[in-house]
Protein backbone atom coordinates (compact mmCIF):
# COMPACT_ATOMS: atom_id res chain seq x y z
CA UNK A 1 0.00 0.00 0.00
CA UNK A 2 2.83 2.18 1.18
CA UNK A 3 4.48 1.20 -2.61
CA UNK A 4 1.39 2.25 -4.53
CA UNK A 5 0.96 5.98 -2.75
CA UNK A 6 4.56 6.72 -3.17
CA UNK A 7 4.68 8.18 -6.28
CA UNK A 8 2.07 10.85 -5.73
CA UNK A 9 3.81 12.06 -2.89
CA UNK A 10 6.66 12.40 -4.85
CA UNK A 11 4.05 14.27 -7.23
CA UNK A 12 3.15 16.69 -4.60
CA UNK A 13 6.44 17.33 -3.26
CA UNK A 14 7.44 18.47 -6.27
CA UNK A 15 4.51 20.92 -6.62
CA UNK A 16 5.48 22.34 -3.72
CA UNK A 17 9.13 22.79 -4.42
CA UNK A 18 7.90 24.34 -7.94
CA UNK A 19 5.37 26.84 -6.32
CA UNK A 20 8.48 27.76 -3.14
CA UNK A 21 10.73 28.14 -5.92
CA UNK A 22 7.88 30.89 -7.76
CA UNK A 23 7.32 32.67 -4.74
CA UNK A 24 11.21 33.12 -3.72
CA UNK A 25 11.98 34.13 -7.32
CA UNK A 26 8.77 36.54 -6.87
CA UNK A 27 9.83 37.47 -4.04
CA UNK A 28 13.37 38.66 -5.91
CA UNK A 29 11.89 41.13 -8.04
CA UNK A 30 9.54 42.99 -5.65
CA UNK A 31 12.84 43.31 -3.19
CA UNK A 32 14.51 44.42 -5.78
CA UNK A 33 12.02 47.24 -6.92
CA UNK A 34 10.51 48.05 -3.69
CA UNK A 35 12.61 46.91 -0.61
CA UNK A 36 11.26 45.14 2.15
CA UNK A 37 8.60 48.17 3.95
CA UNK A 38 6.92 48.43 0.30
CA UNK A 39 6.72 44.96 -0.63
CA UNK A 40 3.54 43.31 -0.04
CA UNK A 41 3.20 39.68 0.50
CA UNK A 42 -0.63 40.33 -1.00
CA UNK A 43 0.85 41.63 -4.47
CA UNK A 44 4.14 38.87 -4.53
CA UNK A 45 1.49 36.20 -4.02
CA UNK A 46 -0.56 37.25 -6.68
CA UNK A 47 2.34 37.87 -9.31
CA UNK A 48 3.41 34.06 -8.00
CA UNK A 49 -0.27 33.23 -9.19
CA UNK A 50 -1.37 31.95 -5.75
CA UNK A 51 -3.84 33.39 -3.26
CA UNK A 52 -1.93 35.38 0.13
CA UNK A 53 -2.79 31.49 2.35
CA UNK A 54 -1.30 29.53 -0.36
CA UNK A 55 2.06 31.35 0.49
CA UNK A 56 1.26 31.74 4.10
CA UNK A 57 1.18 28.22 3.64
CA UNK A 58 4.75 28.04 2.95
CA UNK A 59 5.89 31.60 4.25
CA UNK A 60 4.24 32.28 7.41
CA UNK A 61 5.34 36.20 7.44
CA UNK A 62 6.71 38.68 5.17
CA UNK A 63 10.20 38.49 7.30
CA UNK A 64 10.36 35.01 7.07
CA UNK A 65 10.20 35.30 3.12
CA UNK A 66 12.96 37.99 3.25
CA UNK A 67 15.62 35.82 4.99
CA UNK A 68 14.90 32.73 2.94
CA UNK A 69 15.43 34.76 -0.18
CA UNK A 70 18.82 35.95 0.75
CA UNK A 71 19.67 33.08 2.28
CA UNK A 72 18.86 30.66 -0.26
CA UNK A 73 20.83 33.12 -2.69
CA UNK A 74 23.85 32.59 -0.76
CA UNK A 75 24.23 29.29 -0.71
CA UNK A 76 23.18 28.82 -4.49
CA UNK A 77 26.33 30.61 -4.82
CA UNK A 78 28.52 28.84 -2.14
CA UNK A 79 27.66 25.51 -4.22
CA UNK A 80 27.97 26.85 -7.67
CA UNK A 81 31.49 28.91 -6.44
CA UNK A 82 32.79 27.77 -3.65
CA UNK A 83 32.06 24.19 -3.20
CA UNK A 84 35.85 23.45 -3.34
CA UNK A 85 38.20 24.83 -1.64
CA UNK A 86 40.94 27.12 -3.60
CA UNK A 87 44.29 25.69 -3.96
CA UNK A 88 45.95 29.16 -4.00
CA UNK A 89 44.90 32.77 -4.25
CA UNK A 90 45.49 33.50 -7.60
CA UNK A 91 42.18 30.47 -8.43
CA UNK A 92 40.15 32.12 -5.42
CA UNK A 93 40.31 35.93 -6.83
CA UNK A 94 39.39 34.12 -10.17
CA UNK A 95 36.56 32.60 -8.63
CA UNK A 96 35.84 35.83 -7.18
CA UNK A 97 35.73 37.46 -11.08
CA UNK A 98 33.63 34.89 -11.95
CA UNK A 99 30.67 35.86 -9.34
CA UNK A 100 30.54 39.09 -10.40
CA UNK A 101 30.12 38.35 -13.84
CA UNK A 102 27.23 36.05 -12.31
CA UNK A 103 26.06 38.64 -10.83
CA UNK A 104 25.94 41.24 -13.68
CA UNK A 105 23.49 38.27 -15.60
CA UNK A 106 20.88 38.48 -13.00
CA UNK A 107 20.42 41.75 -12.25
CA UNK A 108 16.99 41.66 -10.34
CA UNK A 109 18.87 39.82 -7.81
CA UNK A 110 21.56 42.10 -7.60
CA UNK A 111 19.36 45.35 -7.29
CA UNK A 112 17.71 43.25 -4.42
CA UNK A 113 20.74 42.63 -2.05
CA UNK A 114 21.56 46.34 -2.80
CA UNK A 115 18.35 47.71 -1.69
CA UNK A 116 18.30 45.64 1.15
CA UNK A 117 21.67 45.91 2.69
CA UNK A 118 21.32 49.76 2.88
CA UNK A 119 17.69 49.68 4.46
CA UNK A 120 19.77 46.80 6.90
CA UNK A 121 21.75 49.76 8.99
CA UNK A 122 18.30 49.94 10.58
CA UNK A 123 18.59 47.62 13.72
CA UNK A 124 14.92 47.27 13.83
CA UNK A 125 15.27 45.70 9.87
CA UNK A 126 14.27 42.18 9.78
CA UNK A 127 17.50 41.54 7.47
CA UNK A 128 19.99 43.00 9.89
CA UNK A 129 20.73 40.20 11.66
CA UNK A 130 21.63 38.70 8.31
CA UNK A 131 23.84 40.63 6.97
CA UNK A 132 25.53 41.74 10.10
CA UNK A 133 25.86 38.04 10.21
CA UNK A 134 26.73 37.54 6.44
CA UNK A 135 29.71 39.73 6.49
CA UNK A 136 31.05 38.70 10.03
CA UNK A 137 31.51 35.43 7.97
CA UNK A 138 32.64 36.42 4.93
CA UNK A 139 35.25 38.80 6.26
CA UNK A 140 36.80 35.68 7.97
CA UNK A 141 36.54 33.22 5.37
CA UNK A 142 37.83 36.00 3.05
CA UNK A 143 41.30 35.96 5.32
CA UNK A 144 41.71 32.46 5.72
CA UNK A 145 41.73 32.37 2.19
CA UNK A 146 44.26 34.90 2.01
CA UNK A 147 46.45 33.32 5.22
CA UNK A 148 46.73 30.09 3.25
CA UNK A 149 48.87 32.12 0.53
CA UNK A 150 50.99 33.58 3.38
CA UNK A 151 50.72 30.04 4.67
CA UNK A 152 51.71 28.66 1.49
CA UNK A 153 54.52 31.11 0.46
CA UNK A 154 52.47 32.77 -2.18
CA UNK A 155 51.42 35.78 -0.72
CA UNK A 156 54.31 37.72 1.80
CA UNK A 157 54.17 37.20 5.00
CA UNK A 158 53.50 40.39 5.84
CA UNK A 159 49.70 40.39 4.51
CA UNK A 160 47.27 41.89 6.74
CA UNK A 161 44.70 39.59 6.32
CA UNK A 162 41.88 40.69 8.12
CA UNK A 163 43.09 44.40 6.62
CA UNK A 164 43.01 43.39 3.13
CA UNK A 165 39.57 40.81 3.28
CA UNK A 166 37.70 43.95 4.51
CA UNK A 167 38.89 46.03 1.52
CA UNK A 168 38.53 43.29 -1.07
CA UNK A 169 35.06 43.09 0.01
CA UNK A 170 34.34 47.01 0.03
CA UNK A 171 35.56 47.10 -3.70
CA UNK A 172 33.79 44.11 -4.68
CA UNK A 173 30.59 45.82 -3.44
CA UNK A 174 31.48 49.09 -4.47
CA UNK A 175 31.74 48.01 -7.81
CA UNK A 176 28.52 46.24 -7.52
CA UNK A 177 26.58 49.43 -6.52
CA UNK A 178 28.07 51.46 -9.38
CA UNK A 179 26.88 48.49 -11.92
CA UNK A 180 23.54 48.74 -10.43
CA UNK A 181 23.28 52.63 -10.88
CA UNK A 182 24.95 52.46 -14.37
CA UNK A 183 24.84 48.82 -15.99
CA UNK A 184 27.97 50.25 -18.78
CA UNK A 185 30.25 49.49 -15.41
CA UNK A 186 32.32 46.99 -16.25
CA UNK A 187 31.73 45.20 -13.20
CA UNK A 188 33.87 41.71 -13.49
CA UNK A 189 36.32 43.93 -15.62
CA UNK A 190 36.85 46.27 -12.94
CA UNK A 191 37.20 43.84 -10.26
CA UNK A 192 39.67 41.49 -12.46
CA UNK A 193 41.69 45.02 -12.67
CA UNK A 194 41.70 45.44 -9.09
CA UNK A 195 42.51 42.02 -8.10
CA UNK A 196 45.50 41.93 -10.31
CA UNK A 197 46.71 45.15 -8.85
CA UNK A 198 46.71 43.52 -5.18
CA UNK A 199 47.99 40.47 -6.20
CA UNK A 200 51.30 42.46 -7.48
CA UNK A 201 51.32 43.65 -4.38
CA UNK A 202 51.10 40.89 -2.30
CA UNK A 203 52.42 38.09 -4.32
CA UNK A 204 56.08 37.23 -3.38
CA UNK A 205 57.20 37.01 -6.48
CA UNK A 206 55.32 40.37 -7.31
CA UNK A 207 53.43 38.96 -10.52
CA UNK A 208 50.76 39.80 -12.22
CA UNK A 209 47.73 37.06 -11.15
CA UNK A 210 48.19 34.47 -13.34
CA UNK A 211 45.42 33.30 -15.80
CA UNK A 212 42.56 31.07 -14.74
CA UNK A 213 43.52 27.34 -14.61
CA UNK A 214 40.10 26.68 -15.93
CA UNK A 215 37.22 28.21 -17.01
CA UNK A 216 34.01 28.00 -14.87
CA UNK A 217 30.43 27.86 -15.83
Amino acid sequence: MDVKHEPARRGSYAVGDERRTRILDTAVAHFAQLGFRGTSLARIAKDAGLTQGGLLHHFRTKEALLVSVLEASDENDIEQFFAEECATVAEWFHRLVDLAAHNADRPERTRMFNALVGESGDPEHPAHAFFTRRYRTLTADAAQSLHRGVDSGELRADTDCPAEARQLLAVMDGLQLQWVLDQSVDMPGQLHAYLDRLYRALSTAGTPLPDAARPRG
